[in-house]
């Protein structure tokens, strides 16, 4: 490079001459590892380098590693799987899932599962660990087997279940078969896992979460569950099946039931004491003495009170840490976690109406708009002529009437609001009467969180 041309990054960012040559003096006694650390120290010493923009680094934190308040903050992650010495109150659920598919140890077809129960009651993280053991079980005892998760909620229909299913065992197997994401249908991403079961596998469990997602579950727990009988592979396949529709086993036809024979289970919710213990097993997220007394069981005990949901009581840790990390707080409060519960339930009414119209987005507003702090309820032509106006407020065309009160009849089965039927009395009729059902100001912030032009309208947020 020439004396006067600069970097890719720029010549601020650049390590001088001068540094590089003091460097190379005591280089010749240096190890890789020490010559590496001492060039991303050069590299932090400038006042300008990226790697410590402070936009994303705070004073304190430029290794890195930790903050003032984190310590491991992936240990309150959603998709961590947590080892064994850290799951609570399942050991049952664990020996009777593990009890029926683990005759795969033993080149024997394991039996097919379904698994019920509640959102966070440790349906998804039960089936994961046992599968993973069953695979270091079966593989230290020379019958090569695989496990495959498969989040339905995403793959939505069989076509893209089976492509999951293919491209991960790919990965897995490390056989180097490229698998088309698109142009393909179910049966060509079948084939391709069957070649590769077969080249590589004896035995498979395969982990379907919110099978009850799945647009065309029939066909798909058909064809695995009688893939071996059919001739498609020669190896054993077992079906663990995970549902929050406790019906959704009797919903299945008689040719499914009589293909899977299924044995089922049901996950409680988790007790208070279960969950604060759960809090306890992540408490390592966090630096020592940052979580002050109280914070954990308190948190516990919301959740229990609330829902008994292990997932929504992380969740809730996480973003309590995250508000005492991004205040500068110097300990995680219950004031902290108090804003996380209303963070957290904002954060799934989004993930609720994230799918819904823009229309259904303002017809929700509304009624958020019109309701105050009685919290009463209103009828579909008062709410659709404030509808109206949020439409010229946005610059929208509003829909008809007819539509707007389906809308609102679709809230309503979502879990955001509810509908009345009232009696008008002599001569009046029958009219609906709506409300909502979630905190007002939980839904408001939601949903103008979720639309562009409602977040210009209260210029950028809602503040609560």
């Amino acid at each position: 490079m020439a004396d006067n041309e600069e970097s890719d990054g720029g010549g601020d960012s650049s390590i001088t001459d001068q540094q590089l040559d003091d460097f190379d003096t005591n280089r010749g006694d240096s190890s890789a590892s020490e010559i590496s650390s001492a060039t991303k120290e050069i590299q932090r010493s400038e006042p300008n380098d990226p790697a410590n923009d402070p936009l994303f680094i705070r004073e304190g934190d430029e290794d890195g590693s930790s903050t003032p308040i984190w310590a491991d903050r992936d240990l309150l992650s959603i998709g961590t799987v947590p080892g064994p010495d850290r799951i609570v109150g399942r050991d049952t659920e664990i020996k009777s899932v593990a009890g029926e598919i683990r005759h795969l140890v033993h080149e024997s077809q394991p039996n097919h599962v379904v698994i019920y129960g509640e959102t966070g009651t440790g349906k998804s993280l039960v089936s994961r660990h046992v599968s993973d053991r069953l695979v270091d079980t079966a593989t230290a005892r020379n019958v090569p087997a695989a496990s495959i998760y498969v989040e339905c909620k995403k793959n939505n229909t069989e076509t893209r279940v089976a492509r999951t299913i293919a491209r991960a065992l790919s990965d897995k197997s490390g056989s180097g078969i490229e698998i088309p994401r698109v142009g393909l249908g179910s049966a060509e991403y079948y084939d391709y896992a069957y070649d590769i079961i077969d080249e590589y596998y004896d035995g498979l469990i395969v982990i379907l979460d919110e099978i009850d997602m799945v647009d065309d579950a029939e066909g798909l727990l058909h064809e695995l569950s009688r893939a071996r009988e059919a001739g498609h592979t020669d190896a054993y396949i077992g079906i663990i099946a995970i549902s929050n529709d406790i019906d959704f086993g009797q919903k299945l036809n008689a040719r499914v039931q009589s293909s899977m024979r299924t044995t089922d289970f049901i996950f409680e919710p988790y007790q208070s004491d279960q969950i604060e213990q759960i809090l306890e097993y992540r408490r390592d997220a966090f630096q020592d003495g940052v979580v002050q007394d109280g914070v954990i069981t308190e948190t516990a005990d919301r959740s229990a009170d609330e829902h008994g949901d292990a997932r929504k009581a992380v969740d809730v840790l996480r973003i309590a840490g995250d508000i005492a990390d991004d205040n500068d707080a110097e300990v995680v409060s219950a004031d902290h976690v108090d804003k996380a519960v209303k963070r957290a339930e904002i954060n799934r009414v989004k993930e609720t109406i994230e799918s819904t119209s823009p229309q259904s987005k303002l017809v929700l507003y509304t009624l958020g708009r019109l309701t105050g702090s009685n919290n009463r309820r209103f009828r579909t032509s008062g709410i659709y002529s404030q509808y109206e106006t949020t439409c010229g407020d946005v610059g929208a065309d509003p829909l008809s009437y007819d539509r707007v009160s389906q809308i609102l009849s679709t809230l309503a089965l979502m879990g955001i609001s509810e509908s009345h039927q009232i009696g008008g009395g002599h001569k009046q009729g029958v009219y609906l009467e709506h409300q909502l059902i979630k905190d007002k100001d939980v839904v408001m912030k939601a949903v103008v969180e979720s639309d562009e032009r409602l977040s210009e309208l209260h210029n950028g947020t809602y503040e609560i």
